[in-house]
């Protein structure tokens, strides 16, 4: 029945479960590492909260149900997350991953998977071609970024699972930019979705988590097994709060995508700025692709300026976004990725992967949009009149 409610309703109906007993409206939040056991012989449903607890399992139902797969998995942080569906893998496979991708993943596969047998391949994937020359009869996984972190690239979904479903191997897709509410890999063929839930699902910069949902029961057994056994686990207090963050993942999202929208447009008019990357703008080389499988262009987007020194400029005259690493808070967040989310990339691979010296990305959050665009308005001004000086005008 709930299948034929809007998103936003099956949002909430998936979040609020009101308790049988108590009638609260909030599901309960269970601090218990163990549970007692009636019978010798049979176990019930929980015995140790690092193999299943009830609050974390509310999550997991939610994020599972919204992402239309088979069965949802609540971890530490994103990397956990991603780190465990790696471990899907054995010595010697192969996996094929985007060569811009988040400085985390990078790190992992480079520096830690890497010893123990597992291979990788760094290519374009919106280069579908460059994709299917990289497989290998040992490839086992396509991993796709889109939008990607931070240059917005965009890669075909439905065509990247294809290609991996000819070849026998799996596809997973790293969703965190655009949420469920924009858009489902699994329905476009991913096997497996992976969110850093830290980023728009909490919202309020408050907890530290990743997501996963499995999109057949094969991949769900395998990925529990390993949930359980190295037990990185979200904790049930950070469980809890991601449930209440994801109530209002809806509303929040789609505000900060429609100022991201007017911002993006801003700075495209803007002469200090020599790029705008941002799906939504009608000039972007994926627009039209990502229109068809996400419903929004998102509430991020990175802007280059002239180099480094600029970039240094407007972040020390704008006054209304944090400056750090992260995103999808409800603070609008200003990040430099050659030094934050992609500094373990040397300075040829961030040129490879189209990361400038000059490049920031702005994760758009509830403030109003006309007040952003005046704050960054203003400091422009300055980086304007630092050029114009530095050119010897």
């Amino acid at each position: 029945m709930s299948e034929s409610f809007h998103f936003s309703t099956k949002l909430i109906k998936e979040t609020v479960a009101v308790d049988p007993q108590t009638g609260a409206a909030n599901v309960p939040v269970y601090l218990s590492s163990t549970f007692h056991q009636k019978d010798f012989d049979h176990y019930g449903k929980y015995d140790y909260t690092r193999s299943g607890n009830p609050t974390r399992d509310a999550l997991e139902d939610a994020i599972a149900s919204l992402e239309g797969g088979v069965r949802g998995f609540a971890f530490a942080s994103g990397m956990a997350a991603i780190s465990t569906a790696f471990l899907l893998l054995s010595a010697g496979d192969h996996a094929i991953v985007p060569k811009n991708v988040y400085g985390g993943t990078f790190r992992i596969l480079t520096q830690v998977l890497g010893r123990f047998g597992i291979e990788h391949t760094f290519v374009d994937t919106t280069n579908l071609d460059e994709v299917e020359q990289a497989i290998r009869p040992n490839t086992k996984v396509i991993y796709v970024e889109t939008p990607s972190n931070p240059t917005l690239a965009v890669t075909d979904i439905r065509a990247v699972a294809a290609l991996a479903k000819a070849h026998r191997c799996l596809t997973f897709v790293d969703n965190t930019f655009m949420t469920p509410v924009f858009q489902r890999p699994l329905e476009l063929g991913a096997d497996l979705v992976l969110h850093s839930a830290t980023k728009f699902i909490s919202g309020h910069s408050d907890v530290v988590a990743g997501l996963a949902v499995a999109g057949s029961e094969e991949i769900a057994d395998k990925l529990y097994f390993l949930q359980n056994a190295l037990g990185a686990v979200l904790g049930v207090q950070d469980s809890w709060l991601l449930l209440r963050g994801l109530k209002t993942l809806d509303v929040r999202i789609r505000k900060s995508a429609d100022s991201a929208r007017r911002i993006a447009a801003f700075f495209a008019a803007q002469s200090e700025v020599r790029h705008v990357f941002y799906p939504g703008l009608t000039d972007h080389p994926g627009a039209k692709l990502h229109a068809e499988q996400a419903t929004s262009g998102g509430a991020v987007l990175s802007f280059e300026l002239e180099n480094e020194a600029s970039a240094r400029l407007f972040v020390n005259h704008v006054k209304l976004p944090v400056f750090a690493v992260s995103l999808g808070a409800v603070e609008s967040i200003l990040s430099y990725p050659p030094k934050m989310s992609h500094a373990e990339l040397n300075e040829d691979e961030r040129e490879k992967a189209g990361i400038g010296s000059g490049l920031l990305r702005l994760s758009v959050g509830l403030e109003d949009a006309d007040d952003l665009i005046r704050d960054f308005s203003d400091a422009l001004v300055d980086v304007r009149a630092q050029e114009t000086v530095g050119s010897g005008e």
